[in-house]
């Protein structure tokens, strides 16, 4: 499969799915659901959630140019925002042809059970390590098909607490998940397990349940753009490569050294991040709790990539972060659009899609770093947004293109100049 599909922003939305058909090779079934308004049936919605009365639905994106490991991958986004599909493909043709490495842990979760009124916290910390053959055994038993596949309770781990509603003895149980997310295995085994480590210890037990931050499952990838691709890409503006590549890690320093920008600097990692998560039918409020927590691990706030200069005078862009992802069970197996998504993407492994997915957190992020170091966000953000701004301001049919191409020629791309060329002004 090539994932550079030549001109595919030009085509209508039907020439764009005819082309995705070929290229990932979907049957004319999953073709139909993505060509559907609204693939959701609404017997799948009920089963998925409570007092269900309808469903929504995102726009359903392709970004192209993504060449991961050596191979071609076309990435399946569901997002609202304008620009992230365009920004995200175009930085990575930019890297081609040697484009992302990437790499993931095994999928380890860490379920956590608190004890709390432990008379002595050292001898039950002790006690419990000394069973732990025992509490491993225990939680396996809770879950046979995974331990089968290779998975199961595979470490233990004690940490004690002093907090101003007294100290705790809290219990790691770290569980291999293989394919799943691993929330509802893991929250099993630590209720199971919570009984055997009260008898150990004396204690009681209180939550019992998976930790969102993830950082035994950490996902890293890394590309290099060189100097002369960043000064054709933006050759308009009349930029050095030099330049650019100063201008973009003086940008990384900034998120470094501000959290208020680091903020911004990651929400732009999961600009990407999140729309493949929610297209794929995962839980992206898990992933972004997990990246924003791992973050802020040292005490500080930090970006969650890194940008630095080769010897060559190129720039390596970096990232690592916990992804925790499945691509079996839950919504990825009930969500007609997430089968297909995973499909397009030519995986049915949770490690690669979590290398997947750091690659397309890399690839947003530098995008963002691109623009606003050197043209500005707002240029091509608001170039793509003409259209909602053309509809805002009551066009319909073919006036919806008339008045965004007008609004882009002038460089004047607002709701009040989309009105005034509706009303011939």
């Amino acid at each position: 499969m090539d994932s550079q599909l030549p001109g595919f922003y030009k085509l209508s939305p039907a020439q764009r799915l005819a082309k995705l058909k070929e290229a990932a090779g979907l049957t004319e079934e999953e073709a139909a659901i993505l060509k559907k308004a609204g693939p959701l049936p609404m017997e799948s919605a009920d089963i998925m959630i409570e007092n269900v009365v309808g469903t929504t639905g995102l726009p359903f994106g392709i970004a192209t140019n993504f060449r991961i490991n050596g191979n071609d991958v076309l990435i399946p986004m569901a997002v609202e925002e304008p620009s992230i599909v365009a920004a995200a493909s175009n930085v990575a043709k930019l890297c081609r042809p040697g484009g992302f490495t990437a790499t993931a842990d095994e999928p380890v979760m860490i379920g956590q059970v608190q004890l709390v009124k432990i008379p002595d916290l050292q001898s039950a910390a002790k006690k419990i390590l000394s069973k732990k053959t025992e509490i491993l055994d225990l939680c396996n038993r809770q879950d046979s098909m995974l331990v089968s596949l290779g998975g199961g309770a595979k470490g233990l781990e004690t940490h004690i607490l002093q907090t101003p509603a007294g100290p705790m003895l809290i219990v790691h149980i770290l569980v291999d998940v293989r394919d799943a997310m691993g929330a509802n295995a893991v929250n099993t085994m630590c209720e199971r397990a919570s009984t055997l480590l009260e008898e150990l210890t004396g204690g009681e037990a209180r939550l019992r349940i998976i930790s969102n931050l993830a950082d035994k499952r950490l996902a890293r990838a890394k590309a290099v753009w060189t100097s002369k691709a960043l000064e054709e890409s933006l050759k308009g503006l009349g930029i050095s490569g030099e330049e650019i590549v100063s201008r973009i890690l003086e940008a990384y320093e900034f998120a470094a050294h501000s959290p208020h920008r680091a903020a911004t600097h990651n929400k732009g990692i999961m600009n990407g991040i999140d729309a493949v998560v929610i297209a794929t039918g995962n839980d992206f409020r898990a992933v972004e709790a997990g990246a924003h927590s791992y973050a802020s691990i040292s005490g500080r706030y930090l970006p969650l990539t890194r940008y630095s200069k080769t010897a060559e005078g190129d720039l390596l862009g970096e990232i690592e972060l916990p992804i925790a992802v499945g691509t079996v069970g839950g919504t990825t197996r009930t969500h007609p659009v997430a089968k297909i998504a995973l499909k397009i993407l030519g995986t049915q492994k949770a490690q690669e899609l979590a290398k997947i997915l750091a690659a397309v957190g890399l690839a947003q992020n530098f995008a963002a770093l691109r623009a606003l170091a050197t043209e500005g966000i707002q240029k091509g953000h608001m170039r793509l947004h003409a259209k909602n701004l053309a509809v805002l301001a009551g066009a319909k049919g073919n006036a919806i293109a008339t008045v965004a191409s007008q609004m882009v020629s002038e460089g004047k791309i607002t709701a009040s100049r989309a009105k005034e060329i509706l009303e011939g002004k």
